[in-house]
C-alpha cells in the first residue's frame, strides 16, 4: 500500500512490499525461507496450503510441514479456489503465505481436469487478487523449466503452465527470490 513520506520540500510515494515470490528447485529451502520472511513481519499470519493429502506419504509431508510452523499461525487448506481464499484471508490477516503455486496448478490440471485456457484465466485472477488484498502475500513456487523436456504431453503442459504462472506472478511481485541449496538470491526488489 502506498504511503506518503515528506522529505524536505518533496513528498515521495513510499510503496510497501505487498507481493513476494519465492522460487527454486525441489528441496531448495523455499518453504523455510518463505516462512522466515513471514515470521519477520508483524501481525496475524495464515498459511494457505494447496497440497491435498491423497496418500500416506503426502499426509506425512503435510504433518511435518505443519509441525515446523510456529504457534499462533492459522492454516487454511485450499487446493482449488485460491483467489477467493486469498481475498477472504486478506481482510483477516496481515501476512498470507501460499505454499505452493505448483501444487495448485497440478490440482487444477489433474484433479479438476481443467483445460489450459481455464487454468491460464485462473492464474490471471490469482495474480490480480494478490494486488487487491491489503495483506502481505508471500507465494512459494517451483522452478520447473531448468530440466529436460518431459516425454509426454500432460507433463509438458504442466511445465508450461507453471512457467507461465511463475512469469505472471514474478512480473507483479515487488520482490522475487530464487533459492539454490538453501541459499537465497534476490532477483527483484
Amino acid at each position: 500500500m502506498p504511503g506518503l513520506l515528506k522529505v524536505g520540500f518533496f513528498v515521495m510515494v513510499h510503496m510497501t512490499t505487498n507481493l513476494i515470490l519465492v522460487t527454486g528447485g525441489t528441496r531448495s529451502g523455499k518453504s523455510s525461507f518463505a516462512q522466515n520472511l513471514a515470521e519477520a513481519e508483524e501481525g496475524r499470519k495464515v498459511f494457505i496450503a494447496t497440497a491435498e493429502p491423497l496418500d500416506q506419504e503426502m499426509k506425512k509431508r503435510i504433518a511435518l510441514h505443519k509441525n515446523k510452523r510456529p504457534a499462533g499461525w492459522s492454516t487454511v487448506e485450499e487446493p482449488i479456489h485460491l483467489a477467493k481464499t486469498l481475498k477472504k484471508c486478506g481482510d483477516a490477516y496481515e501476512v498470507l503465505l501460499i505454499d505452493c503455486l505448483t501444487l495448485w496448478i497440478s490440482n487444477l490440471l489433474v484433479n479438476k481436469s481443467m483445460d489450459e485456457k481455464a487454468i491460464l484465466k485462473k492464474i490471471s485472477v490469482l495474480v490480480a487478487s494478490c494486488r487487491e488484498v491489503h495483506a502481505r502475500v508471500i507465494m512459494v513456487t517451483n522452478e520447473l523449466g531448468m530440466g529436460i523436456v518431459p516425454s509426454n504431453p500432460l507433463s509438458r503442459l504442466y511445465r508450461d503452465l507453471v512457467g507461465e504462472a511463475n512469469q505472471q506472478v514474478a512480473s507483479e511481485a515487488d520482490e522475487v527470490y530464487f533459492l539454490v541449496s538453501g541459499i537465497p538470491m534476490k532477483l527483484k526488489g
